[in-house]
């Protein structure tokens, strides 16, 4: 993955279907940041996620949004503890259901994604949408959280040993309330006084 994807992406998530959420960030912000702007960024991402794909249409990048706005309700319901919206629900089980890809070994050690020369993009879709259904849906659904990171919100999934995680990155949000903090317990300058003599 080059360094532009990165800077373009955040690709840091452990769960691949939350990591195609957090393709809007800052989403209870005062300005929520839409990575997927044009089907080259979607074709981007998904290459980024190791789908091979060729092109995106306009009506691909209106599917994955539908996808990932989906997954994201679903998710930030369960984080709630509140039971998903039932359309939201179909939608993913539609799009999980549409997709054709098939797992393979490739050259015997690497896990890829077999996609149709057809409908690579819709077949990529399904891949998230079943990841999403085996990680709302599975063992680890009352691990699902929203971060508490300003204006974040992002999905991720605590895997630690408290369930006391807070955030979806540390190398972001969790970085970014760290240093918020160092500033806020800093000393001001102009306000500290030199002891007299």
């Amino acid at each position: 993955m080059t360094d532009d994807i990165r800077q373009a992406f955040r690709m840091d998530n452990e769960v691949l279907a939350f990591r195609f959420t957090a393709t809007v960030s800052d989403r209870v912000g005062s300005v929520p940041h839409e990575r997927l702007d044009a089907p080259a960024r979607l074709e981007s991402w998904l290459r980024a996620a190791e789908f091979d794909v060729a092109a995106v249409s306009t009506t691909d990048l209106r599917d994955a949004v539908e996808l990932r706005e989906a997954i994201y309700r679903i998710g930030s319901a369960i984080a709630a503890g509140e039971p998903p919206d039932s359309g939201d629900v179909h939608t993913l089980n539609a799009f999980a259901a549409a997709g054709h890809a098939k797992a393979t070994l490739e050259h015997g050690e690497h896990a890829t994604w077999r996609l149709t020369k057809t409908a690579p993009v819709r077949d990529a879709l399904g891949v998230l949408a079943t990841n999403a259904i085996h990680t709302l849906g599975g063992p680890d659904r009352g691990r699902v959280k929203n971060c508490e990171g300003p204006g974040c919100a992002g999905l991720f999934l605590d895997t630690s040993r408290g369930s006391n995680r807070r955030w979806c990155s540390m190398n972001t949000c969790g970085n970014k309330v760290k240093k918020s903090r160092l500033a806020a317990n800093r000393p001001d300058k102009a306000a500290v006084r030199r002891p007299s003599r």
